[in-house]
């Protein structure tokens, strides 16, 4: 058994308890928040959690073997550089940083880090997305061409956390500027539309929907399509298009029921409401390789360089979504 400290009880918190005390190889030991009596609140679900407002008492348990990461981004690398320094494997949630500045005012004691980091792109293991990979690999598609990748959330986000979030690119494409690289590899070229269809977003300082084209090294192009509502639920849905053919990962519903009569023809369920439902299966995937990199000894399949990645790509569509030009990345 793994024992496990999360550290944050805001929404992803959640998440990541649920998780673990679902998970067979893992213990949910401890829940850090500094914020009133939300990690009491959280650890007071699950029978042998403990509760604490400082991180500080994860990092100094000798009970914890590994922390989960979810407390604001500006604290990700603190907390990170914290765990790692204690001797606790890490799993964090993305992005790394709001800014590659603070990475690279990082990057010594970040490539000093010897214990094992796994960053939280769960997308990889959706077993949908997972599935057309593979199949990519396998060659059943010949070569990549075109991947596009549709996610679109039901319904914004509150304002106050649209100020923090240091903004849709960061934010929410983040995890399908991981997708593209993991189709794709290294991404070379760059260019974003944002849109303002939403007053208060636009106040906000942010876009509340985007289109991103990104090109890769090996000439293969990737297409975002975001949105931060969506009237018909959360739809996320990826295509990989090849010499040899197409592949297709479609809107999960809660059951394959469809409805025929004199109003409608093949009605469906709504699409799973968000990404709690949607991902579930992802988040528990995730988690166990992330246990089985820990308890291996091996190198966890998503970690820091994948991160940086991700956030460098994040600020050259924010710069290109603001100033309309195409930016052209180093390999």
């Amino acid at each position: 058994m793994l024992n496990i400290a999360v550290i944050g009880a805001g929404r992803i918190g959640h998440v990541h308890a649920r998780t673990i005390a679902g998970h067979p190889q893992a213990d949910l030991a401890l829940v850090c928040d500094p914020v009133g009596d939300a990690a009491e609140k959280l650890a007071s679900q699950y029978d042998g959690a403990r509760s604490a407002k400082d991180a500080e008492e994860a990092f100094a348990d000798p009970q914890v073997d590994a922390v989960i990461i979810g407390s604001p981004t500006p604290l990700h690398i603190p907390h990170l550089l914290a765990a790692a320094k204690a001797g606790k494997a890490v799993l964090c949630e993305k992005p790394i940083a709001l800014d590659m500045a603070d990475v690279e005012a990082a990057r010594t004691d970040l490539d000093a880090i010897s214990t094992p980091v796994m960053f939280g792109f769960n997308r990889r293991f959706d077993p949908s997305f997972a599935a057309v990979r593979a199949a990519v690999e396998a060659g059943r598609i010949g070569a990549l061409e075109q991947l596009t990748v549709i996610s679109r959330d039901p319904a914004a986000p509150p304002i106050e956390y649209v100020t923090v979030s240091g903004g849709i690119f960061r934010d929410m494409t983040i995890h399908d500027f991981d997708t593209a690289r993991f189709f794709l590899g290294d991404i070379t070229e760059v260019h974003a539309v944002g849109q303002n269809l939403d007053p208060a977003i636009e106040e906000a300082g942010d876009f509340d929907a985007a289109v991103v084209t990104l090109r890769a090294a090996s000439g293969a192009v990737a297409t975002i399509i975001n949105n931060r509502h969506c009237a018909s639920g959360y739809d996320q849905r990826l295509e990989a298009s090849g010499h040899d053919g197409a592949l297709f990962a479609e809107n999960i519903r809660p059951t394959t029921v469809r409805l025929s009569n004199a109003e409608v023809t093949d009605a469906q369920e709504p699409y799973l409401d968000f990404f709690l439902e949607r991902y579930a299966d992802a988040y528990r995937l995730e988690l166990s390789a992330f246990i089985e990199a820990v308890e291996a000894g091996t190198t966890p399949p998503t970690g820091i360089g994948d991160a940086v990645a991700a956030l460098r790509l994040a600020e050259a569509a924010t710069r290109s979504a603001m100033t309309g030009e195409v930016v052209r990345l180093g390999s």
